[in-house]
């Protein structure tokens, strides 16, 4: 008899322990692309606990062409995206109401690389060879703005549109490459190809990349939420950067066919790009801002300016 009194009042206090809990907010984060290490801190913040623990139930999700970051949380359905920084000046531009709450890769990834064996080291040598262009995004801008930077007439190259297949390069089709350090560059020597990396930041052009956001809307009705999410986000990106190797680990457990050494290398290389600045995790600068904006309108690509201050905030962040 005892026993099953026991067990009737443990029964109670847990239904009662159930009920008197309070219910995890849930909200969705859609990533800038695939699930890969670019995005680890996401991943730990998750794997560790950090978002259950802030009252979060929350769900990673992979973007791409297919699911863009903006308009998938413009859209209301979803509450926090990672895109490039150009991607929130440009849909303010255009009227659409996201914020910036923390840009995570302050050093852009983006790079121009060559074959080690064509003795191409830098954009003045570009003259007369066959360069690889991604068309209309932010890699486009870059690419431009670096040609610009050492007076390089586009004029004297011989353009063609490139995807995400290295052939053409590892082949000697193309001589000069538009990719990330994080991947392609990582892709090419894990085929056993040495190359040259042209860094556009050398030549005074950067821009923040990999950027947290979410919609004014958010941040007047559920301030506390996004407070705690981007505490909790930050603390699993301080802890990527401090243990590679378990950022990597937590990263392959969210996609399929994702190779544990290549994820490594990625998030190795991230973390200088992360830490570019030398500011906390996530702090970006109105003057960056105002940069990108008029690098943005220069290239025809922002079409009117907006007002800069509206467009991020670090006040999110955590002290």
């Amino acid at each position: 008899m005892q026993s099953i009194v026991r067990l009737i009042l443990s029964a109670g206090l847990l239904a009662l322990a159930t009920i008197s809990a309070p219910a995890a907010d849930s909200v969705t984060v859609r990533l800038k692309w695939l699930h890969q290490a670019q995005f680890a801190g996401y991943y730990v913040a998750k794997d560790k606990g950090y978002y259950e623990t802030a009252g979060l139930d929350v769900s990673i999700q992979p973007g791409g062409s297919d699911f863009p970051a903006v308009q998938m949380v413009a859209g209301g359905n979803e509450q926090f995206g990672v895109t490039g920084a150009d991607q929130i000046l440009i849909a303010r531009s255009k009227g659409v109401p996201v914020v910036a709450l923390a840009v995570i890769y302050r050093e852009n990834p983006f790079v121009l690389f060559a074959l080690k064996k064509s003795g191409i080291t830098k954009p003045s040598e570009f003259t007369g060879k066959t360069i690889g262009l991604k068309i209309g995004g932010s890699e486009e801008l870059v690419y431009r703005a670096v040609l610009k930077s050492v007076g390089v007439d586009k004029g004297s190259l011989r353009e063609v549109p490139v995807k995400f297949d290295l052939t053409p390069l590892l082949t000697g089709q193309v001589d000069v490459w538009p990719g990330y350090v994080i991947n392609e560059v990582l892709a090419a020597q894990e085929k056993g190809f040495e190359v040259n990396v042209i860094r556009p930041v050398d030549y005074g052009v950067n821009l923040y990349a990999d950027t947290l956001f979410t919609t004014e809307r958010m941040l007047k009705e559920k301030p506390d939420l996004v407070k705690k999410f981007v505490a909790a986000t930050i603390r699993g990106w301080t802890d990527a950067m401090a243990d590679a190797e378990a950022a990597a680990r937590a990263t392959v457990k969210f996609g399929n066919k994702l190779d544990y050494a290549h994820e490594l290398a990625m998030m190795r290389a991230s973390i200088p790009l992360i830490k570019a600045g030398g500011d906390a995790i996530g702090v970006s600068r109105p003057a960056e801002w105002e940069g990108l904006q008029a690098m943005l309108v220069d290239a025809g690509f922002q079409k009117a300016k907006v007002e800069v201050s509206k467009a991020f905030t670090n006040a999110e962040l955590p002290e």
